[in-house]
């Protein structure tokens, strides 16, 4: 038993290394189109740059009532809970860019919190938002 809870406690601080790059707080799409060098702080205290042209193609997306619900980057969000080649990408502004993006809106689909993307849909959006976007690592304690 004991040896149990000690993988999961080094599998967790694994996890919590990978994710070291991840912003201290994100920012809305309307703050970052208001700062010179749009950037966010990582935990690691590495400044990260969004890309202005991401900023305008996601701007383009959203109606601009919308530009203070987005937080940026987005998070594609990983774990093995999800399924091989599965990740999961939470908030519905988030997931209205990320539909856009990948070409799946459907006409009288209603807005969504989260939905599921499999591996080739990850990599072109990667290749859209390659700023905007950053992946996030969990691991559930069992």
């Amino acid at each position: 038993m004991l040896k149990g809870k000690f993988d999961d406690k080094v599998l967790a601080k694994a996890v919590q290394a990978l994710n070291k790059h991840l912003p201290v707080e994100r920012k809305t799409l309307l703050a970052l189109l208001s700062e010179d060098k749009p950037a966010v702080q990582g935990r690691d205290n590495s400044v990260y740059r969004i890309r202005r042209e991401e900023l305008q193609k996601i701007a383009n997306l959203i109606p601009k009532e919308d530009y203070e619900k987005l937080k940026l980057p987005i998070y594609i969000e990983l774990t093995s809970e999800y399924g091989r080649g599965i990740a999961r990408v939470h908030g519905k502004s988030e997931c209205k860019i990320v539909k856009r993006i990948l070409g799946k809106e459907k006409e009288k689909q209603e807005a969504v919190d989260e939905i599921f993307i499999h591996r080739d849909d990850m990599r072109k959006l990667r290749r859209e938002l390659q700023t905007a976007t950053q992946y996030a690592f969990f691991y559930k304690l069992s």
